[in-house]
């Protein structure tokens, strides 16, 4: 469904004395899905999961400078065929409820996404599944609190019928039904034919629908695994930082991982994680590791076995 190849975004910034230069925040990325799968893209903040979102919409700010490769459906995604796409076979769930429209009742932002049937009654029984009570629908994105506003931003992607879902942080702010509602239409969706991509930090979450994680590193993809690999002390994972973030969660080993993600501004050579990892070499600092298939998956590390 989709194929992103090399991708690499820089924003135009000025300093002092007006000198111009670029700060490149995603570099070498990669990443693909199929219909019927769920992708969960994990990974901390500044890490480039929601910029991903972004450039494959085409609704990245105008100082972006968008390189690589990216296929929808075999074809190139250009930014003609972005904005025909947009909102109808590529559909948001944004992470900021500001995308929501203030001036217009939240019942007619669900109904205008209905691509088949009645709009009327996609909305309202999506706003019954997500226990969204009758009213809601005629008020307006400000009377409303985050946690309904997320509600209705999911109810619109699960109304629209497109093929690929991109759900940025789709849960936070949600009670725990409406949290596993959500969930399980996203994986619904998927086994009905789309491709979804679930960006979020929570990867307990993740495991609970997704087929694969993408785990991304200072706007990098630095390994691609089956949700089967996360288990354990994280023994059939491939990229240290994977290892590492799975063993810091509390029901794992609850280690932390010395150190801090670096700044676009100041990437190391090489290696992106080698200033943090036990098993860096010299070798680490020569460029960065190109991404190779191993084990049913993907890893960009050296020593990766």
């Amino acid at each position: 469904m989709l194929k992103v190849e090399d991708l690499s975004v820089s924003f135009v910034q000025y300093t002092k004395g007006l000198k111009q230069k670029d700060l490149k925040v995603i570099t070498s990325l990669n990443i693909d899905i199929m219909p019927g799968e769920v992708l969960a893209v994990v990974g901390s903040s500044g890490s480039g999961k929601s910029l991903l979102a972004h450039a494959i919409l085409g609704i990245l700010p105008t100082n972006a400078t968008v390189n690589g490769t990216m296929m929808y459906k075999g074809e190139a995604l250009t930014t003609k065929r972005q904005q025909s796409l947009r909102g109808k076979e590529i559909a948001l769930v944004p992470q900021s409820v500001k995308y929501l429209d203030p001036l217009m009742k939240v019942g007619k932002q669900v109904q205008s996404a209905v691509r088949k049937g009645d709009p009327v009654k996609a909305q309202k029984d999506v706003f019954a599944r997500y226990h969204l009570k009758s009213g809601v629908d005629g008020q307006y994105p400000y009377q409303l609190s985050g946690g309904m506003s997320r509600r209705v931003l999911v109810s619109t992607a699960v109304v629209s019928g497109a093929s690929l879902i991109i759900a940025d942080e789709p849960t936070p702010g949600m009670d725990t039904a409406a949290v596993q509602e959500s969930i399980r239409d996203l994986r619904k969706l998927a086994d009905e034919g789309a491709a979804v991509m679930m960006i979020t930090h929570d990867i307990d979450t993740a495991l609970k629908i997704a087929d694969r994680i993408a785990v991304f590193y200072a706007g990098t993809t630095v390994e691609v695994a089956p949700v089967s690999d996360f288990e354990g002390r994280g023994e059939k994972l491939r990229h240290p930082y994977s290892k590492a973030l799975w063993r810091a969660l509390p029901q794992n080993e609850f280690l932390p991982i010395e150190g801090f993600q670096p700044l676009p501004s100041a990437l190391p050579p090489g290696c992106l994680f080698a200033p943090r990892c036990s098993m860096a070499t010299p070798e680490c600092s020569a460029g960065q590791p190109e991404a190779r298939e191993l084990r049913d998956g993907m890893v960009r590390c050296i020593h990766a076995t």
